[in-house]
């Protein structure tokens, strides 16, 4: 399996790291903005070394999937992609689901795990074992000055690409990380009023109900974000109850927790949160 098509009918390119038949269950990846799956073979790597069978896809607009680059049909349409893939998946691997988001994938995925607390969820909504986050963009850090501009463009053009104001520079502090981040033709740095207001609306849900949160999940992020805020993190973290979720703060680490100098430390404390029980709750 290779590649899925949307509900809209663009392909999705799928990508998987076998662990082997004695597999303790599957971690599905879901990306940041701009960049695609192929970015976290390292952590695959890690994840397989640990027990678990890796699989991870690209978002539309972005990598080897179809769309336009860093844009939506509608506002719902990486939920929608997202269950597309976990539809796949679940057909194909039993055992324990985990989705691990990073950024903009962690907006998604945690969006999508805290549709199941609504009375009556979503028709896109799956249940999944465990969730681990890794910087999640639950604040994206929109000043009074931009969010006017969005609520302009998101009523004009809200389609329009633009660029995402990010700098390379921010993702690592690792300088052989930001330059292949540079030279690598699959990124971009394409973004619509859409998918910024759908990740300034994801992030704003999941921490209303951080409270009464329903997964396993583990919280990872850069005390040194300068992509998105870590108080978005940090507020979910507070408000949610302990025994759900577990969280650190790496207070000098960059936006890439995975693609840092420390990235071993980081990856075993996933693989160790795994190893724990995460998934089983």
């Amino acid at each position: 399996m290779q590649s899925l098509q949307t509900d809209d009918h663009l392909p999705l390119h799928l990508r998987q790291w076998e662990a082997g038949p004695t597999a303790r269950g599957s971690v599905l990846l879901v990306h940041g903005l701009g960049e695609h799956v192929g970015r976290y073979a390292a952590v695959a790597d890690a994840l397989n070394h640990a027990g678990w069978t890796v699989w991870g896809y690209d978002h539309r607009g972005h990598g080897a999937s179809g769309g336009a680059r860093g844009a939506l049909a509608a506002d719902d349409s990486l939920l929608r992609d997202l269950a597309r893939v976990i539809d796949a998946l679940r057909a194909r691997e039993p055992g324990a689901l985990v989705l691990l988001g990073h950024s903009m994938g962690g907006a998604v995925a945690a969006r999508f795990v805290a549709e199941g607390l609504q009375a009556q969820p979503a028709s896109w909504w799956r249940p999944v074992d465990a969730l681990a986050l890794s910087s999640p963009a639950l604040d994206i850090g929109l000043n009074p000055g931009q969010r006017l501009l969005l609520a302009v463009l998101g009523r004009l053009a809200p389609d329009l690409a633009l660029g995402n104001g990010l700098d390379p520079a921010w993702v690592s502090r690792d300088a052989a990380v930001v330059q292949a981040y540079r030279d690598d033709p699959l990124v971009h740095d394409r973004i619509t009023p859409r998918l910024v207001r759908f990740m300034a609306d994801a992030g704003a849900f999941v921490r209303a109900r951080a409270a009464h949160w329903p997964v396993p999940t583990l919280l990872q992020w850069a005390g040194a974000d300068r992509c998105v805020r870590p108080a978005g993190s940090a507020a979910f973290a507070a408000a949610a109850p302990a025994s759900v979720v577990q969280h650190r703060t790496y207070q000098t680490l960059a936006h890439e927790i995975f693609n840092e100098p420390e990235r071993e430390q980081v990856l075993a404390e996933l693989t160790h949160w795994l190893a724990r029980g995460g998934a089983a709750g």
